[in-house]
């Protein structure tokens, strides 16, 4: 008999899936992850456990389920998985991210970060476990749901979870009405949760293949295509850069910490702030060292919360974090890291809505 404690992970080949298989696994965990590969790949999970999870074997400390939330056979496979596995806890990471994006296309947005998110929250739900043995704690989270910054609009920064969600963009409508539905469900059906509000995560396992989210994998993108670093308006947009790997206690803390308070939502992320035209300039100085030339050119703005980071007090208080992010330094193993990465296709969406869409979009 297995005796490893299992949690599922969606979104597990992305950045913060990838990173947190890993860490699990090494803390002890079995972790069943599910991915459809559209912004991660496989080559991104453990290669350790390759032959475990290409053939799905039971009782390995990691088995990959290749699936779509999106599908409509995706609610049987996932009642199937939380069937035959007694799951402590649910990792809600999948989603596709892109604020910027989102208003050129709503249903893409919305079946992604709300329908596949129904689907989740359904199969914690029906959990026939998640009242079992393992779980004596009645205030440990069946259901841990990655939101997003995105939540607060432009609102004034620095965010705390007192505010009231004011979102400016499709992505963070998307985000709040999952938060507003996994609370529904608490209420009605018992399950138990945590709400993560992250913001500006970044590592190696990064997509830097995906040409509309991600601005400092954007902009290493560029450089290794010599392409010059786009800046969006005057560049004096702020955001807080934190290195992925800081969120992994705080993230394996959750699974055995209860409630942690009322309201069960918590910001994660960098106090330090940057802005754009900063981190263009840091990107320059780390191409420089690994031998690239890098060029800044500044485009046309784009409809975007102009300062946003968010308050830690809470996750400070709750599970000691301490993001200790030294940009440059991350940014040059992000570097090296892509220097390495095989030449993948370019993600192009098919835009819904092409009025107003930008130039360099195009």
């Amino acid at each position: 008999m297995n005796e490893r404690p299992v949690v599922v992970i969606t979104g597990c080949a992305g950045l913060l899936g990838s990173h947190l298989v890993r860490y699990l696994i090494k803390d002890g965990y079995r972790v069943i992850g599910i991915d459809n590969l559209s912004g991660g790949y496989s080559d991104y999970l453990p290669k350790e456990q390759e032959e475990q999870y290409l053939t799905r074997r039971r009782g390995g400390a990691f088995e990959f389920w290749p699936l779509d939330l999106t599908d409509r056979e995706a609610p049987r496979t996932l009642e199937h998985i939380y069937q035959v596995n007694e799951v402590e806890a649910t990792f809600h990471f999948a989603a596709y991210a892109a604020e910027g994006l989102s208003p050129f296309i709503r249903n893409f947005n919305y079946t992604n970060n709300v329908i596949a998110s129904a689907n989740v929250i359904n199969a914690v739900i029906n959990d026939p476990h998640k009242d079992g043995t393992r779980r004596q704690a009645p205030s440990r989270p069946n259901l841990i749901f990655t939101s997003s910054m995105a939540v607060y609009g432009d609102q004034e920064a620095p965010f705390t979870e007192d505010m009231t969600p004011k979102p400016i963009d499709p992505y963070g409508v998307a985000k709040y009405a999952v938060e507003q539905d996994i609370k529904i469900a608490a209420d009605q059906h018992g399950i138990t949760y945590t709400i993560v509000r992250p913001h500006n995560i970044i590592g190696i396992y990064q997509n830097i293949w995906d040409k509309y989210r991600n601005v400092v994998g954007i902009f290493i993108k560029k450089v290794l295509d010599g392409e010059p670093m786009l800046i969006y308006g005057d560049g004096c947009q702020t955001r807080a850069f934190s290195d992925v790997k800081h969120f992994m206690r705080p993230f394996a803390k959750m699974i055995d910490t209860g409630g942690i308070d009322s309201d069960h939502t918590i910001n994660l992320g960098a106090d330090k702030t940057y802005t754009i035209n900063e981190l263009a300039d840091t990107v320059q100085r780390v191409a420089r060292k690994n031998g690239y030339k890098a060029e800044k050119q500044h485009v046309e703005g784009r409809h975007e919360v102009k300062h946003a980071h968010c308050d830690h007090s809470k996750a400070k208080t709750f599970f000691n974090f301490r993001d200790e992010t030294d940009l440059e330094e991350l940014v040059d193993e992000m570097f090296k890291w892509a220097m390495t990465q095989p030449k993948r296709e370019q993600k192009t969406m098919n835009y819904e809505i092409t009025k107003g869409i930008y130039d360099y979009w195009k």
